[in-house]
């Protein structure tokens, strides 16, 4: 019986040791390596979030912690009718965040574009008096904020009213309350959930001139009491422009002001910038077509060897940088989701994010990982 209880440990030993060397290890995810340094996000379409696009929800699951709504949190989308909001969309996407223990940004409350026609004018198509737009912001901001208190982290509050000249943009908004709508808007957000972080958020903030408006924007929030957090930075970029020098000078300007950076809406594109079209005939319409969309069959290999070095130099940017940047988001999961596909033309190719077509890591994910792995953090 003795030897039977001896023959038994050693058969158990040697069965766990045999499962414990079968035990395939997990290859470390984009997230894993950048746990340290700040959030990695991606922008989720509706079919990403309502889990019908299996293969993209894989890649949010293993390689991101943070999500933002590409379209289904704006204004337009949650008010389609007059007096009815409509969170379906919005619901489902911040329940795919908490889920998946993802941390998840509001995105966005304030914007002219996609925008419900009738939130501006009465019902004569003639702008609001400043007090009913006053009004109707408040009341908007408190309804989407305050049904999300507590859950989602922060809030892109207003987004894209600075022109690259230092301008601001001529939106109804600006018609009606002037500078005032901005400041106004952090109010509002504040006061809906205190807790909440709060967001500028817009694109070529390297034109020194519209970065000089934002830092005014950020010492005016402050001088008032409304509380502003960070600064999100569109990196909607391309092969040459802007330089990595120019990105770094805005990121120091921020910092300078006392605000926290995010990279967001990041994509980049290796096709050809466009350009005013001259002609309006078909022939030039058609050859300007092709101009901008030369790689319809894939990218050849030194294009995307360039890309992937481009690539390279902004994550290596981010990281020089990670005590000021909170979160980097990707603006798509791959490369067939991505806006750029449509921008400037419908139907063009392209190939501006982590992951292609087919859901596949190109190769700067496993180059960025491999490099974190083994502690060469630039």
């Amino acid at each position: 019986m003795k030897r039977m209880k001896i023959l038994l440990l050693l058969f158990t030993a040697f069965a766990i040791q045999a499962c414990s060397n079968n035990v395939v290890k997990k290859d470390p995810a984009l997230k894993d390596v950048l746990q340290d340094k700040f959030l990695i996000g991606v922008a989720l379409n509706t079919r990403q979030s309502s889990g019908k696009d299996t293969a993209a929800v894989r890649i949010v699951q293993e390689h991101f912690n943070a999500i933002v709504a590409e379209n289904c949190m704006k204004s337009g989308e949650l008010l389609k009718e007059k007096g009815r909001y409509d969170f379906s969309d919005a619901d489902e996407f911040v329940k795919f965040g908490t889920d998946n223990n993802l941390t998840i940004t509001g995105h966005c409350l304030i914007w002219h574009s996609q925008l419900p026609p009738w939130f501006c004018v009465d019902d004569n198509g003639e702008n609001v008096s400043p007090e009913e737009l006053k009004k109707r912001m408040k009341e908007h901001i408190s309804t989407v904020v305050g049904r999300y208190k507590g859950v989602i982290k922060g809030w892109d509050v207003v987004n894209e009213a600075i022109l690259e000249d230092g301008s601001y943009r001529k939106s109804k908004f600006y018609e009606i309350l002037g500078e005032e709508f901005i400041p106004l808007a952090f109010q509002y957000a504040q006061e809906a959930d205190p807790d909440a972080e709060l967001y500028y958020n817009d694109y070529n903030e390297w034109y020194p001139k519209k970065r000089e408006t934002v830092v005014r924007l950020i010492n005016t929030l402050r001088d008032r009491g409304i509380r502003i957090d960070g600064i999100g930075m569109q990196a909607h970029v391309g092969m040459t422009n802007p330089t990595i020098e120019a990105y770094q000078e805005t990121i120091n300007d921020y910092v300078n002001a006392g605000v926290k950076v995010l990279v967001t809406e990041f994509d980049l594109s290796p096709l050809p910038e466009p350009r005013r079209m001259g002609g309006a005939n078909l022939a030039d319409r058609e050859a300007y077509r092709k101009e901008i969309d030369p790689y319809t069959e894939g990218l050849p290999e030194d294009v995307m060897l360039a890309w992937n070095n481009r690539m390279m130099d902004f994550f290596n940017l981010f990281l020089k940088n990670s005590d000021h940047v909170l979160r980097v988001t990707m603006w798509g999961v791959s490369d067939g989701d991505s806006w750029k596909n449509n921008f400037p033309a419908r139907g063009r190719t392209d190939y501006p994010l982590l992951f292609d077509r087919d859901h596949q890591p190109k190769a700067v994910v496993t180059q960025l990982i491999e490099q974190l792995s083994a502690g060469k953090d630039k």
